[in-house]
């Protein structure tokens, strides 16, 4: 994931003292936090703020994530927390995240996030608008090479 993703969203942050722990490292909860954000902002660009999601509809959960901290983030690093979209389909979007300091990838993550039916709280498929647009932003799956072809077929 340390590539730049053609769509991928950066949002700058900077670390404040109520992010660190009492040396002055980032506790590891914020970068989640940090997640969240460039999420929710990601979906904000394809014109699906948080009060359109909050209308009782559909909301989105995090299903599951894996997390790697690669370097520590200080009191007053400037940040940039990224998200992009790798896949979207059925009830689910799968993210690609990550957190970078002056252009190196210091954590990184994929997350799946779950689309739920906001009164039952069970999986519902993602809304035809939504997957209409995200369409757009999520890329093409690659071709099979030809061992995977071949190991398919056996």
């Amino acid at each position: 994931m340390s590539e730049t993703l053609a769509d991928e969203l950066r949002l700058p942050v900077r670390v404040y003292i109520e992010d660190t722990d009492a040396g002055g490292i980032v506790f590891y909860v914020n970068y989640l936090k940090y997640f969240e954000r460039a999420r929710t902002e990601f979906m904000r660009r394809l014109g699906f703020a948080k009060p359109a999601l909050l209308d009782g509809a559909f909301l989105f959960v995090v299903h599951s994530m894996q997390v790697e901290y690669l370097r520590a983030a200080l009191l007053d690093d400037e940040l940039e927390a990224c998200a992009a979209l790798l896949e979207a389909g059925g009830a689910r979007l799968v993210f690609a995240q990550r957190v970078l300091r002056a252009g190196e990838e210091i954590c990184r993550a994929r997350i799946t996030v779950a689309c739920v039916d906001g009164a039952t709280r069970r999986p519902r498929v993602l809304p035809r608008a939504l997957r209409a647009v995200l369409a757009t932003a999520a890329p093409e799956a690659p071709a099979p090479s030809s061992h995977q072809a071949t190991e398919r077929s056996k």
